[in-house]
């Protein structure tokens, strides 16, 4: 689901020049999506994914370009024009799950801290394209939402790769299962 931020018109001073730069209203409708990280990345030859990536304002601007998916190639001005709450309606977009789905580890364990499975590779778009294509996952999912696509290829891994039960949980289980046969039955042993 994409996000539209609607831009007044606007009149900024451009310093370099001593001139007046007149920016007209403008709809944008913005997508982070792997195809949006994937232009960033291509440019700053940087990861995406990795904390500080957009520490300077020229790669939070240049990432909100690359996220707006209409008007196509709209002026680069009007990025400036974004009010704190514009970018706040786009930071909680983009940290935004858009799913339904949540993971074991996940949850909040015991002092507050989520329990996420370590990184072994820092996360570029093209190990995201990878594991999509290796999944068979179709490429015009590129476009979902980011925080989606992510947890549908941890869904993919984990149905192809279920985690194998400890001992002590399979004892548990068979336990269960033999003390409700016994009570269906109405049997001792």
């Amino acid at each position: 689901m994409p996000l539209t931020i609607n831009v007044p018109p606007n009149e900024l001073f451009d310093e370099d020049t001593q001139r007046f730069i007149t920016v007209k209203e403008t709809k944008l409708v913005m997508e982070h999506s792997l195809l949006s990280i994937s232009k960033w990345e291509a440019k700053y030859k940087k990861p995406f994914l990795v904390e500080g990536a957009l520490d300077t304002l020229d790669k939070k601007l240049y990432y909100f370009e690359c996220m707006t998916i209409t008007p196509q190639n709209p002026d680069p001005n009007v990025y400036l024009c974004l009010t704190e709450e514009d970018v706040k309606k786009i930071v909680e977009y983009i940290n935004d799950t858009m799913t339904a789905t949540w993971f074991r580890d996940d949850k909040p364990k015991p002092g507050g801290k989520k329990g996420k499975p370590k990184q072994k590779e820092i996360l570029t778009s093209e190990v995201i394209y990878w594991e999509m294509i290796a999944l068979q996952i179709p490429i015009e999912f590129q476009k979902w939402h980011l925080n989606r696509l992510i947890t549908l290829i941890r869904v993919c891994n984990a149905k192809n790769n279920p985690e194998k039960m400890s001992k002590k949980d399979i004892l548990a289980e068979n336990a269960a299962l033999n003390k409700a046969r016994r009570a269906k039955l109405h049997s001792k042993g």
